[in-house]
């Protein structure tokens, strides 16, 4: 299969609409062809293409920040002599200024088909920022690795943040190229989006569905994404950023395990069982110790669960809901421990009067149904399932595969 960027590089009737225009890019350390190279080195490789600036979403172009809210600075490439300008360091969105230097940005960003990733909200706002300054936007498309399924609550309105641009649920299902179909009609922009496809993308074909696992390398579009399980677990598992519990940032295996040094897992287990067994299919949690070496606990051991999906016998791509999986541990940890300090309240990405785990899901929702004794888990499965049968049925145009 090809991804939208290889196609560009090896189609020269793609490339002709872009002759005599001055091309940016917006791109990520994930940003490669097939044979690996960078795309910024490979477009300007061509010698066809006149590139006068790049962009770097959050953790950078070429990947130089390892955090979140750890922002990158305006730069030269050393290579290319062009400007690279962050949209994650004094702004967000572009300048008038960096939209004075282009005349069609190249979008070539791996995403992980999640609301609350980065990527989506830079996306909506160039698509915005191009409407308004009469720019082209071309997204070289690249496959969501975890597929089709949709899941979680949907965003409510008002909640709008930096890992939330817009009423979607957690799992949206669409790629990039897709979700930039859908902002362009649900925001009314008038902006030239043209999306330059994937040939050969099946989101349903085993065993990646969703990446082309075993015929194409995976490249950490940000730090801790390091291989299409932990884009799997994700949609649950960044959760755990709003709350006490590690989620195993500062191991090998971040975002696919979570735990605490006064965690009882057994008991925790025992309660998920007891809850609502059917969100436990799927995959193959398995009790575990770890102690990271940054972030919370850092140097502590932690008790936990690692939420294996890497092996086929294990895990079925249809029944594993991550969304519903970490929420269920999130009760039982209620449950088990009414007094818990689960909420962590810090500054997330730059909201300061909610809580995280409101930011990260898009209202409060989630975190009052855990800390509802009365709350039961058909109670957020019927909240859950209006959003995504809706949400089925609006992204249902803008699929393109």
């Amino acid at each position: 299969m090809k991804f939208g960027i290889d196609r560009l590089l090896t189609e020269p009737a793609l490339r002709r609409p872009l002759a005599d225009r001055r091309i940016a890019l917006l791109a990520h350390p994930a940003s490669v062809t097939r044979a690996l190279t960078h795309s910024l080195d490979a477009l300007a490789a061509l010698g066809q293409l006149r590139l006068t600036a790049a962009f770097g979403p959050q953790h950078g172009l070429r990947g130089d920040k390892q955090d979140n809210m750890v922002e990158s600075a305006d730069f030269i490439d050393p290579a290319h002599g062009i400007p690279v300008y962050s949209l994650y360091g004094e702004v967000r969105r572009p300048t008038a200024a960096m939209m004075d230097t282009f005349d069609v940005l190249l979008v070539d960003l791996q995403d992980l088909g999640c609301r609350v990733y980065t990527f989506v909200t830079t996306l909506r706002y160039v698509l915005e920022a191009c409407a308004r300054h009469g720019k082209s936007v071309w997204v070289l498309d690249r496959p969501n690795p975890i597929g089709r399924p949709v899941e979680g609550l949907s965003l409510r309105p008002g909640c709008e943040s930096f890992v939330g641009a817009a009423p979607m649920p957690m799992r949206h299902g669409l790629t990039l190229g897709e979700l930039a179909r859908w902002f362009v009609q649900t925001l009314r922009l008038d902006v030239d989006c043209q999306v330059v496809t994937l040939d050969g993308w099946d989101p349903h074909a085993a065993p990646g569905y969703g990446w082309p696992l075993g015929t194409r390398t995976w490249i950490n579009p940000s730090p801790n994404a390091p291989n299409v399980f932990m884009a799997r677990c994700y949609p649950g598992t960044v959760m755990l950023e709003g709350t006490s519990l590690s989620e195993g940032r500062g191991t090998t295996r971040p975002l696919e395990l979570f735990g605490a040094p006064d965690l009882d897992v057994a008991a925790l287990f025992a309660e998920m069982h007891a809850l609502a067994p059917a969100w436990l299919a799927g995959c193959r949690p398995r009790t575990c110790w770890f102690e990271p070496t940054f972030q919370k606990h850092a140097g502590t051991l932690c008790a936990g669960l690692h939420l294996h999906v890497e092996d086929p016998g294990h895990y079925d791509h249809r029944r594993f809901r991550p969304w519903r999986l970490v929420a269920l541990a999130c009760k039982a940890l209620r449950r088990i421990q009414p007094e818990y300090p689960l909420w962590r309240d810090f500054l997330y990405e730059y909201e300061p009067d909610r809580l995280a785990i409101d930011v990260i899901n898009g209202s409060d929702l989630l975190r009052r149904w855990v800390d509802d004794p009365a709350a039961s888990a058909a109670d957020l499965d019927a909240l859950a399932t209006a959003d995504e049968e809706a949400w089925q049925d609006e992204r249902r145009p803008f699929l393109i595969y």
